[in-house]
């Protein structure tokens, strides 16, 4: 049976449930992955963060978070792993207008002070400049305590809540909101960059800081980095001023241990020990190989598979450690077709199934096929 909004919301959640038929396509007027619930009626609450106002190469990942939702009401809701995720209800909430206005401006605000430092030119000298950079930190800043605010509001409602941005600045608020909840946690970090560089070029909240500005929130005590395959030498020096905050797995030192015998599974095991009992994972999209995710920001060769990041996500989940949320960056869409957005959107409900699986909510068990 199909149901409209406007049905759903006289009835219980049990009630939709019963009648809410999942082999169906997604319903074109609910929330993402076409599901039928209200944000009081779901468990998990997706901010969505429309924002990239420092983006230095490719564009389009304030456009992420509706490619994910437009392409999520393709995704077959019977997950073999999660099969019951659905029934637990995933929202999308509604965000200020503003955000995506704001990026769109303060990005226009950014391309002529990137510029004029590509071209060897001093900012501070330049007052223009100089003064739209001082606006372009002050409105990052205001975006990132907004996104705080909004994301304790569904916190303190007993939601799950995880973030889908936008580029990989937008969940230093995210962050700090669980700083609120936890005393002491690290940071699970899947990407291509360790986004450990001060500042860059001149913006204190650029996507190529965020792992530099969580460093600064005392409660979080470890990041562990995988996949990593583009840095600095300033990055370097970051991670080795730390003393061990820093844990970095690069795709170079991964592939040769696999080139030499260690399996995918030995290597998960190695990161989920050296990471605290309680985990968030930020997942930059540009961690994957890159034909995952064409689109991306700032691509780079290597990586790692879609089956990887599930896997080492499943076995973090089954580990005994407790995720206390995620972050799901930079997937950009494309301009001729959803490819990024497909991957973005499965990546989502995967990930929201092994966080809702690792804090005790039933997602079914696992659908086992006849193989031989």
């Amino acid at each position: 049976m199909l149901l409209s909004n406007f049905e759903t919301i006289k009835m219980t959640k049990q009630e939709i449930i019963n009648t809410f038929d999942p082999s169906q396509p997604g319903l074109a007027d609910a929330t993402i992955f076409g599901l039928p619930f209200s944000s009081e009626q779901s468990e998990i609450i997706i901010i969505p963060v429309p924002w990239e106002v420092t983006v230095s190469y490719g564009a389009g990942a304030s456009e992420g978070p509706e490619a994910v939702l437009d392409a999520s009401f393709q995704v077959d809701l019977n997950h073999q792993d999660f099969p019951e995720l659905w029934k637990l209800g995933m929202y999308y909430a509604e965000i200020p207008d503003s955000w995506k206005t704001n990026s769109d401006k303060y990005k226009a605000l950014a391309q002529p002070i990137i510029e004029a430092l590509e071209d060897g030119q001093d900012v501070s000298e330049i007052p223009t400049l100089k003064s739209d950079l001082d606006k372009i930190n002050t409105v990052c800043r205001d975006l990132h305590s907004e996104v705080r605010e909004t994301v304790l509001h569904w916190m303190n409602q007993g939601k799950k809540v995880v973030l889908l941005g936008g580029d990989h600045s937008t969940p230093l608020g995210y962050y700090e909101a669980l700083a609120t909840k936890h005393d002491n946690f690290g940071i699970l970090h899947l990407d291509a960059h360790m986004d450990l560089r001060i500042a860059y070029e001149g913006f204190t909240y650029s996507h190529a800081s965020i792992m530099y500005n969580a460093l600064q929130i005392p409660q979080i005590s470890k990041i562990v980095q995988v996949g990593i395959r583009d840095f600095c030498e300033q990055e370097v020096d970051v991670v080795k001023s730390q003393d061990g905050r820093v844990l970095v797995h690069t795709d170079s030192d991964l592939k040769k241990e696999t080139f030499e015998g260690m399996t995918w599974a030995q290597q998960c095991d190695a990161i989920i020990t050296s990471l605290p009992q309680k985990v968030c994972i930020s997942f930059d999209i540009d961690g994957m190989y890159p034909w995952y995710c064409p689109n991306t920001g700032t691509p780079v060769p290597g990586g790692f598979s879609f089956e990887q990041a599930t896997y080492l996500f499943n076995k973090l989940a089954e580990s005994g450690k407790e995720i206390i949320g995620f972050d799901l960056v930079e997937v950009a869409s494309g301009e001729n077709d959803d490819w990024d957005g497909n991957v973005g959107a499965r990546m989502l409900f995967h990930m929201c199934g092994v966080l809702a699986k690792n804090n005790g909510l039933n997602v079914g068990t696992k659908i086992e096929f006849p193989r031989k």
